[in-house]
């Protein structure tokens, strides 16, 4: 599916950071390194790259983080990538300042799964940074998130809180805004934003 979708000309989602991190990015220590999630064609690692990051995307599309790279290069920065599958990645022991999970939608057992390493995958002082559709999402006007067939695809904050005690809440909230993404997000959604720190 996903290959299918970023062989479509253009970007899917644009080629602009994600809203809520670009507000919130200078939370992650400057110039440390990041993970970001279910990356795709790249848009959210290449504005960290350009902030001075040294990030690393991670996606199931080759066909999207080719893509990546060639924004990358197009905007004149550095990025790496890596083919993968969050049911059975490993994050790491203490090796990011920052972990970027924008979108990235999947089933609840791999979303536990993940969300159980984040916190010993960052360095401390180390940032986790989501944003992502809630269930609410079914009923709105905007486009973008799974499909409603797909329910445990949702995230609810309720959801993270109980996945990332670890992690010291600096923001949790669910709410209605305006997305503006590609093609693909657009409109009025309901989201969750979440930010944790590590101490």
């Amino acid at each position: 599916m996903w290959d299918e979708r970023y062989r479509e000309a253009g970007f899917a989602y644009g080629t602009e950071a994600n809203d809520f991190l670009k507000e919130q990015f200078q939370k992650i220590p400057a110039g440390g390194r990041v993970l970001c999630l279910a990356e795709g064609e790249g848009r959210n690692a290449v504005f960290l790259a350009q902030q001075g990051y040294q990030v690393t995307g991670i996606d199931l599309s080759e066909v999207g983080l080719n893509k990546a790279l060639k924004l990358a290069r197009d905007k004149g920065v550095e990025i790496s990538t890596q083919v993968a599958d969050l049911a059975d990645y490993e994050l790491g022991e203490q090796q990011w300042d920052g972990i970027v999970s924008i979108w990235a939608h999947m089933p609840e057992a791999i979303q536990r799964r993940v969300h159980a390493q984040v916190a010993s995958a960052l360095q401390p002082g180390g940032v986790f940074i989501l944003e992502a559709y809630t269930y609410q999402q079914t009923t709105m006007e905007g486009v973008g998130g799974p499909s409603a067939d797909q329910k445990d695809r949702f995230v609810s904050l309720e959801d993270l809180q109980s996945e990332l005690t670890e992690l010291e809440e600096v923001i949790g909230v669910e709410k209605q805004r305006i997305v503006s993404e590609g093609d693909r997000h657009q409109g009025l959604s309901a989201v969750v934003q979440f930010i944790g720190y590590k101490k």
